[in-house]
């Protein structure tokens, strides 16, 4: 694996902090959004204990009655309790699908997969929990949409139950 310098642990430190439920529930969220509108993964995301928030290039805005099925299908995921897994790729033998695109250039060839069921696979190096089921509930708290950008926000939290 190739070295790092401080900076990038310390970036992969800060990471690794995020709260374990909601940071799975951005990898649900983004694959979420994929498989309803065809978009890439969040182009910006803000994830916390208390309140999260992503964002993704959209070609036209989401209705109320898509907001509500994205809602509807994260509690959906939730309750299904897929199990959260990792696993170990080289760089140039990555499952179909998988982009590095966000990945800093000195990564290395060794790239850590985060896979949920047979839902969601993508590199990350934070914190999960070990199934969909510990996450709780996840719960829409608004959305914004930027005309000029394209862009529509979730700002979404989930709720230990």
């Amino acid at each position: 694996m190739a070295s790092r310098n401080d900076t990038d642990w310390g970036m992969m430190e800060e990471r690794d902090t995020a709260f374990p439920p909601a940071h799975t529930a951005e990898h649900l969220l983004n694959q979420t959004m994929i498989r309803m509108f065809g978009c890439e993964r969040s182009y910006n995301a803000h994830v916390e204990r208390k309140k999260s928030k992503m964002s993704f290039h959209l070609s036209q805005k989401p209705d109320r009655k898509q907001e509500k099925e994205i809602e509807r299908r994260m509690n959906e995921l939730i309750e299904q309790d897929l199990p959260v897994s990792f696993e170990m790729a080289t760089r140039h033998h990555l499952p179909d699908g998988v982009s590095l695109d966000r990945l800093p250039a000195d990564a290395g060839d060794d790239i850590r997969l985060v896979r949920i069921g047979d839902y969601d696979v993508c590199p990350c190096i934070g914190r999960h929990v070990r199934s969909t089921k510990q996450i709780g509930h996840f719960e829409l708290l608004g959305t914004n949409w930027d005309e000029s950008e394209r862009s529509f926000r979730v700002r979404f939290k989930v709720i230990a139950t």
